[in-house]
């Protein structure tokens, strides 16, 4: 067993308003952002988590939310200085800051680049006026192509632009004029995700007239068409990038890396090779609860017991379209394939959701798009 890539997940919890479709930690703004007494209690519950990682090298940071770009630059010159203090991360870390188009005022973007984020990920996720009010997003298709102007202007060296499909009663021909727009505003990533109804939602309780499958399975098949032919390469399900620009943060989730999570409700999962054991961790959800200094900052915390392993690798690893070395199985879980995990992977490869080589597994097109097929094997 070895011990995998570190990064560090920081959560900011607040966002003008929670959109619909939403099941993140995230809560409305009902008063001015404690931006300042946050930012500190963070750095403390990360000074508590530092203990996990020794001098472990923390490789990537990803700022997300809720809207992390409502905090000030100087919010987030003071968060990115203090981790630097408290852990050993890389000099060429990737710091990725998530971004609301709606709450990014002229020059925003320079001030957050000048205060250490050197990737942005802008939530657009539509230009349609009517798909973004019925999404609940406080901004505009003009305010949306404004903020990847700016994006461009700060001079950062990689932006992702996440946009969704699949939106109620949305055609063909307008989700793809949506990834057209994208695409013409030259991001280096795109985030391109299906609009999936999730549980303790408005729209669960009150459910959107959605497309069908067959039209679902053309905007995936012309999506991704339109997004070869504009030079992206798929990496992941819903990932796609120019040469060089993956994700490397989500990479390291989706490899079965480790993750320190601090802030609201943020998890984290950690390895420790003297004992073989992943531990996985929960947060204080509600902010209020979390800045309450007679309260510690973890709120669950539990060793993955051995049965459960294969799942979780497989849950995440299969998400890729890169080969995965069959090495890295026993290497990063620290258990050995069993019996039924090894023919659920034959069982597989015969239904054509999966290529197995001597050193590697290959998810398919076909196991990519049937991917929960391919997992209840591990289940």
């Amino acid at each position: 067993m070895r011990n995998p890539p570190l990064s560090l997940y920081v959560h900011i919890p607040w966002c003008v308003q929670k959109c619909p479709y939403c099941d993140f930690n995230s809560h409305g703004l009902k008063s001015a952002i404690p931006e300042k007494e946050y930012v500190s209690h963070l750095l403390d519950d990360l000074a508590i988590d530092a203990a996990r990682i020794g001098d472990r090298t923390v490789e990537t940071v990803f700022i997300g939310g809720g809207t992390p770009s409502l905090f000030s630059e100087a919010a987030m010159h003071a968060l990115i200085t203090g981790i630097r203090e408290r852990v050993n991360l890389a000099e060429n870390a990737e710091i990725t800051m998530e971004a609301n188009p709606g709450t990014v005022e002229s020059g925003r973007f320079k001030g957050f680049r000048q205060a250490g984020v050197n990737r942005l990920s802008v939530g657009v996720q539509s230009f349609q006026p009517a798909h973004l009010t019925l999404l609940g997003r406080i901004h505009d298709d003009t305010q949306a192509t404004k903020a990847v102007k700016q994006a461009h202007e700060a001079g950062l060296p990689t932006f992702n632009l996440d946009l969704m499909h699949g939106l109620p009663q949305q055609s063909v021909a307008n989700a793809m004029s949506d990834l057209e727009q994208g695409i013409a505003l030259a991001p280096y990533h795109l985030s391109w995700y299906q609009l999936t109804i999730e549980p303790n939602t408005p729209f669960y309780s009150k459910p959107p007239a959605l497309p069908d499958d067959d039209i679902l399975w053309d905007i995936q098949q012309q999506g991704h068409n339109t997004l070869k032919a504009a030079g992206f390469e798929q990496y992941e399900i819903s990932a796609y990038s120019k040469p060089g620009h993956q994700c490397q943060h989500n990479l390291n989730y989706w490899r079965f890396g480790d993750y320190l999570g601090i802030g609201c409700g943020a998890h984290g999962k950690i390895t420790d090779v003297t004992d073989g054991s992943i531990t996985r961790t929960v947060k204080v959800k509600h902010p209020r609860g979390y800045m309450e200094l007679s309260r510690p900052y973890l709120d669950k915390e539990n060793v993955v017991q051995a049965e459960d392993l294969p799942f979780e690798f497989f849950m995440n690893r299969f998400r890729l379209v890169e080969p995965c070395p069959i090495t890295d199985f026993e290497a990063l879980t620290g258990v050995s394939l069993q019996t039924g995990e090894l023919r659920a992977l034959e069982q597989a490869e015969k239904q054509g959701l999966l290529d197995i080589s001597p050193t590697h597994w290959q998810v398919t097109a076909q196991g990519r798009r049937y991917l929960n097929t391919l997992l209840t094997g591990f289940v």
